[in-house]
This record gives structure tokens, sequence and C-alpha cells, in this order.
């Protein structure tokens, strides 16, 4: 006997609206459980909707491009009674349990627009105004967006009304919001359209060059993750006072020690990263105002009482930083092999929005690239980074006579309108200590 189960779009966090990028099955194939069925992707990152069960796809209700959020059914999976009934989470379609949850709605047809818009006031009480006006709440006046993306809008000072949508029936996307922020910021918009540049850019348009005419070219479009990053980057660089303060960290005995460690734990690769976290952790009690977020307004600091540190990972589409979460509450070695952990879903796509989000304080290490100094760029709403770049033997006066030391070059970027030159080269200074004598994270 067989019964048909619903597959359906699993927690993703905050995230609604995520578009399907890739249809993985068909109906009438077999499926494993676990097995991908879609694949959707959010600002951060690529996931796929797994199977809850072994069975045959019967139906699949959703197509590419459609947007989904947690919840969405996305196919009928014609499973054993055996498999169906046991499971607690998922309830067969044809005899549903008394437990079964109230059936989620399915995501909106794009050809319908909403009726009404939400209220600005949902986003918190601390957004900065946009213009109203009475006829732009009339609903042939509402522009077409979902309210993921009218909040995001808000957060860019971005006025809906002027942007176009490129979407099914005129729905305003997430590019289009980008792009218009890009055209502003170079000149190819009104400044005063509903982008707050934050700082009154009168820029030249970008300017227009056809390269063929120098030699052969080739054009490479970006991933969505980089043009969104890129999105995100440009924004925190202009809105951002950024201020970095350089500094070295004496390694010596925590680099041997690392190695100790390696050589008893042979399962577990001890990177130097994970003694940056707990260092970082330490350091971040010390001196709270770098463990905070700044509101949109720029009037009200939240001062965070948990420790979750964002890791920078390169991967083959861009940059994604996962974020390790409660980083006090661990040892080195179970952060190391969290981090490694991460670190190959970051580079299989397979990380989801949930564990991209939350963090704290990132760091950024390019030491096993190379480099003696950098400028990282403030993961916003977090108000510093820490960039660490390739450690060296460099030759240190001990009083009495020059001995090799390595030393690790470190870079702190911090938010000026929260933290002063001062508190910043303290910061390091406590940083380097921990790092030089890790007993110091006992303390």
């Amino acid at each position: 006997m067989s019964d048909l189960l619903e597959a359906k779009v699993p927690d993703i966090g905050n995230f609604t609206d995520v578009p399907v990028i890739e249809i993985l099955v068909q109906p009438g194939d077999r499926v494993e459980k676990d097995q991908g069925l879609v694949t959707l992707e959010s600002d951060k990152a690529t996931m796929e909707v797994p199977a809850p069960a072994t069975g045959i796809v019967k139906v699949l209700k959703v197509k590419l491009d459609d947007t989904v959020s947690e919840g969405t059914v996305i196919g009928l999976l014609e499973v054993d009674s055996a498999q169906a009934t046991p499971s607690g989470d998922e309830t067969p379609t044809a005899e549903p349990a008394p437990r079964a949850e109230p059936d989620v709605p399915q995501p909106v047809k794009s050809e319908v627009p909403p009726a009404t818009p939400s209220a600005p006031a949902q986003a918190g009480p601390r957004e900065p105004p946009l213009r109203f006006e009475a006829a732009a709440v009339l609903p042939q006046q509402v522009p077409f967006a979902s309210p993921a993306l009218r909040k995001f809008a808000r957060q860019l000072g971005v006025d809906l009304t002027l942007v176009s949508g490129s979407g099914r029936g005129g729905r305003i996307q997430r590019e289009d919001v980008q792009s218009f922020v890009k055209r502003t910021l170079t000149g190819g918009g009104a400044a005063a359209a509903g982008v707050r540049t934050g700082a009154g850019l009168d820029l030249l348009p970008w300017p227009q060059v056809d390269f063929t005419k120098f030699g052969p070219v080739e054009q490479q479009p970006l991933t969505r993750i980089q043009r969104i990053a890129g999105a995100n980057l440009a924004r925190n660089w202009a809105m951002i006072p950024h201020v970095t303060q350089h500094d070295e960290a004496d390694i010596t005995e925590m680099e041997a020690f690392r190695k100790q460690l390696g050589k008893e734990n042979k399962t577990i690769k001890v990177t130097p990263l994970v003694f940056l976290i707990k260092a970082v952790v330490a350091t971040l009690k010390e001196f709270p105002r770098f463990n905070a977020s700044l509101d949109s307004s720029g009037e009200t600091l939240t001062l965070k009482k948990y420790f979750h540190i964002g890791i920078a990972v390169d991967t083959p589409d861009g940059l994604v930083v996962p974020v390790l979460r409660d980083c006090d509450q661990k040892g080195l070695l179970e952060l190391a092999a969290e981090l490694a952990a991460v670190s190959v879903q970051a580079r299989d796509k397979k990380l989801g929005p949930a564990d991209m989000s939350g963090g704290c304080f990132s760091i950024s290490s390019l030491g096993g690239i190379g480099g003696t100094a950098f400028t990282p760029i403030i993961n916003a709403p977090e108000v510093a980074i820490l960039g660490v770049s390739r450690s060296k033997i460099q030759a240190v006066w001990n009083g009495e006579a020059f001995t090799p030391r390595l030393l690790l070059p470190l870079s702190l970027s911090y938010d000026h309108r929260v933290i002063d030159g001062a508190a910043a080269a303290r910061f390091t200074r406590h940083l380097s200590r921990t790092l030089t004598d890790l007993r110091r994270i006992l303390l």
C-alpha cells in the first residue's frame, strides 16, 4: 500500500520568496530520502530541498523561477505507508493525522499584485522615514513587490515607486533595487530619487568603454552571490566610516602548541583560525562595544551578550560568511571540527541562510594566500571586522639580543561612529597579547 507524502521547504531562516533556480527531478522519477528535488537560491547561498522519504515523484507543484518560503509544498511523493506514517513531521495528504498542522498557503502568483503595501512601521521604529503621499497607497499605485523586498528597499533608502520591475507582471526583484542603487551612485539616476547615499556624493557617470577597440576580450557575468555581495559591500563602504588599525601578534608559542595538537589529533585539522576565534571572543568580552550593532538611524547601539563569529570563506561562486555560534562555550577541537565542516558546506553550496545569520563579529583570513596587511570591509550591521595576513619570522629584540619570532599581521576595521581610535588600538593590543600568551583566554 502506498500514500502520498508532501515534500515541503524546510527551515530556511527568515527568508521568504526565495526563487527556484533549478528543477532536479521530474514526475515519475524515483528518489531516495534526502535526495534534492529543487534548488533554491537566497541572497547568500544556494540550497536543495530534500525528499522527505524514498518514493516516486507524482506531482511537482513548482516550476523554474517560482518563489517559495518555509512550508511551501514542492511536490507529492508516492511512498510506502510504512515510510509515510511513522515519521512525526510529515503527514500523508491522503489520510491526514489529527495533529497535522494547518495547510501552508501556496506561494503568491506573480500575476496577482498584493492588495495592500507592507506597513513601514513593521520594519522597526528606527528606520529612516520615506516620502509619503496619499496617492502612493492607492492599489493601482502600490509597487508590485514582496514584503521582504520592501524591507530590503527601506534598508537601502530606496523609493520603490521609482524602480521598474523586471519580474513577471512588473514584479520588482532584488536585482532591480540593486541596479537602481548602482545607477544612482554612478550618476545614472537622480540622486534625489529615493536613495540616500549618506555622503551626498556627486559622482561622474561610470565610463563606458568599447574594449574591443584595443584587443581581444572575453565577458564573464558575475554569479548571483557575487552581484549581491558586491551591492552589500558598496553600501557598507559608502555608509560606514571605516578606519583600519594595524598591529602584530607574536604567535611563536601558539604555533608550537597548534602543531602539537595536530600530532595528538590526527582526525581533526587544527588551524590558526580556531585560536583567533577564541582570542577574539576573549577580547570582545573585555571590549563589549565591539560586540554590538548600530541601528539604521545611527542613534541606538545594541550590545550583544552572545558570541557568534562569522568566518569569511572563499568559494568558486564568491565570498560567503558562515557563522559559528556560541564560540565562548566551545573548545579548540570542537571549533576546529565545526570550522572544517562549514567550510566544506560553503564550497559545496550546502549552507542555508540560517547558517550565515546572527553574527556578532567577522574574521577574514588571507594567511594561507599571503600579504602583509589589508582593509577588510565591515559586514553591516556589525561594527568591526578582523583581517589576518600571512605570518612570518622576524628578528625581535628581547632586551639582550635579536631572536627569531613568528609574527602575525592583524588588520582591524571599525565603524568610527561607534569606536574611536584609542579603543581600537587597545582592542588589537589585547588581542595580540592573548594570542602571544594563550593562558589569557582562561582569565
